[in-house]
């Protein structure tokens, strides 16, 4: 088996390298090169900043439309990490507004600029830090893993799928409910870090590796 973290140049790549490295005995590389790409087993799409950068470069590197047609197949399991999860969906509200993969219906939001919580206390954003996920429906990458476990995020979009059934797993920040793990046949995507959630990550990209859709 062998693991491959896309390349295009943004995230946290050698992070989720190491992390992945962690948890199996298996094959993980970091690349950019189709051929190593549709040679492995199972796929890695990271994201960090702005979506915009990220479907930018991923179009410099001419790995858009690969990874489109991975998408498409559905023959090798991928996960998509943070913008890597955003990506995926119709279209995002950043910077006026910008098509995405399509992979997933429905948009990435902006959180609003005066987030307040139950006690109409103010938030920040980005939302940055630990916080609960609930899991919405069962998925092998949640086994063994607790409901409403803690996880990493840093984001200021967050996702708003169109379909429920896609849904995994949602947080609550302030007065929005994001979509926090979506997935349909053999994709799955998380908003947080797994890279950086100790244990709980660690195990969902062991449950990763181990997945056979």
């Amino acid at each position: 088996m062998t693991i491959a973290v896309i390349d295009y140049g943004m995230g946290n790549l050698h992070s989720v390298a190491k992390a992945l490295e962690h948890v199996t005995h298996e094959n993980v590389v970091v690349t950019r090169d189709p051929r190593r790409i549709l040679g492995a087993t199972r796929l890695v799409l990271p994201g960090q900043g702005a979506i915009r950068d990220c479907l930018g470069e991923l179009e410099k590197t001419e790995l858009r439309g690969l990874v489109e047609e991975l998408l498409a197949s559905q023959e090798k399991p991928l996960l998509g990490i943070c913008v890597g999860q955003q990506m995926l969906l119709d279209h995002s509200e950043e910077n006026g507004g910008i098509d995405c993969l399509g992979f997933l219906g429905g948009e990435v939001k902006r959180f609003p600029a005066d987030m307040r919580d139950d006690l109409n206390q103010r938030l920040k954003v980005p939302h940055m830090g630990w916080n609960l996920v609930h899991q919405q429906r069962e998925h092998p990458l949640w086994e063994s893993i607790d409901q409403d476990e803690h996880f990493y995020f840093v984001h200021s979009y967050y996702v708003a799928a169109s379909d429920d059934a896609t849904v995994f797993g949602t947080t609550d920040y302030g007065r929005v409910q994001a979509h926090v793990a979506i997935g349909r046949d053999a994709t799955f995507a998380v908003q947080f870090h797994p890279e950086k959630s100790s244990r709980a990550g660690l195990k969902l990209l062991e449950n990763f590796v181990n997945w056979a859709p």
